[in-house]
């Protein structure tokens, strides 16, 4: 959550093809806003595996009017919550407050959903976090994250959202490693109206991004996002090189880059743990794209990642094409979890 099967040659299996295929705009005809009118609807769709596993076996428990939360109801509740990626520190959190409101006592349905919306808002407050900009000059954006992530559609995504608001952007290619990296956003630079900087396969990430920066300098550019490799977090040279990258992008412009993005794909459970581990130390993360929530997810893993990196969860992919992208509002997350019960 296979994007690009239009190509004429098969890139590896990191995104799916985008129906922007047929839809995409140019830099002089953009599609539609990046934060569109249903964007509530489509959360909740997104959301869908975990919102019918929360009110299916949530209300399971409440079979009879009314239920005594004991011990037994307490672990149930606790079990159910684990089984929404949410992770055993979160759920334990979730159910010790619902103990301390009601235990002992004999209630309703609505009354421990209203405890554990509760608990669930604290635990992912944010503000709304839209992209940092520079106070002048270009915004650089560096996007990390393993291969398989999402990551060449998310950063198809960024650059139709600053498109949106009519800015200029350049893409530094960075993954050199691999060839359909390159050429999956040559594709998407061309069909958004973005200009790139390449280099030579196999070549020095950090020399692409140290051209990608000069030319979006030189072009005056709004925007500049550099791609990344995405071997496994766990290689230390990958780390070495994010952090060459730094050192570079902050010679040109000393508060570069502005944004780290992480982009996770939410399908991997638990492992996003690891990754946003790995990377959040290396690449000074500041912020997270959850790509892939289309409702083959389990999106409670946000709430660990929130919970033990405090990194803002920025956008979230809600789809395929480039403007399936929406900014992350934790209340509505909370909301949709649960809006099947109309809560």
């Amino acid at each position: 959550m296979g994007i690009f099967d239009l190509f004429k040659k098969q890139p590896a299996a990191e995104e799916k093809k985008p129906e922007a295929e047929q839809t995409a705009a140019s830099s002089e005809k953009p599609a539609e806003p990046a934060q569109p009118v249903g964007i509530f609807a489509r959360l909740k769709s997104a959301l869908k595996k975990t919102t019918d596993l929360l009110n299916t076996d949530i209300r399971d428990l409440f079979k009879k009017e009314g239920r005594l939360v004991d011990d037994e109801m307490l672990d149930s509740l606790y079990s159910i919550l684990v089984k929404t990626d949410m992770g055993v520190g979160p759920a334990g959190r979730i159910r010790d407050r619902v103990k301390t409101d009601f235990r002992g006592r004999v209630v309703h349905l609505t009354d421990v959903i209203a405890s554990v919306k509760s608990e669930l808002r604290e635990l992912v407050a944010q503000p709304l976090q839209p992209i940092t900009y520079a106070a002048e000059g270009p915004t650089v954006v560096l996007v990390v994250g393993v291969n398989g992530s999402g990551k060449t559609t998310s950063i198809a995504k960024l650059t139709s959202y600053f498109r949106q608001q009519g800015k200029s952007v350049v893409l530094g290619a960075g993954d050199t490693f691999r060839a359909a990296a390159c050429e999956q956003l040559t594709i998407w630079a061309e069909r958004l109206g973005a200009n790139i900087v390449k280099g030579e396969a196999g070549g020095d990430p950090a020399a692409v991004a140290h051209r990608a920066v000069a030319t979006a300098i030189a072009e005056k550019a709004d925007v500049c996002i550099i791609d990344t490799a995405g071997r496994l977090q766990t290689q230390t040279n990958l780390m070495q090189q994010l952090e060459k990258i730094h050192r570079v992008i902050g010679k040109q412009i000393p508060e570069a880059p502005h944004e780290v993005i992480l982009v996770l794909d939410a399908t991997a459970g638990q492992n996003a743990i690891s990754q946003a581990q790995g990377f959040s130390t290396a690449a000074h993360c500041t912020g997270i794209v959850l790509a892939k929530l289309d409702g083959s997810a389990k999106g409670g893993v946000v709430i660990p990642i929130r919970e033990k990196f405090s990194i803002p969860v920025k956008f979230v992919g809600l789809g395929e094409k480039a403007t399936d992208l929406a900014i992350f509002d934790s209340d509505q997350f909370v909301d949709a979890l649960f809006e099947m019960d109309g809560k």
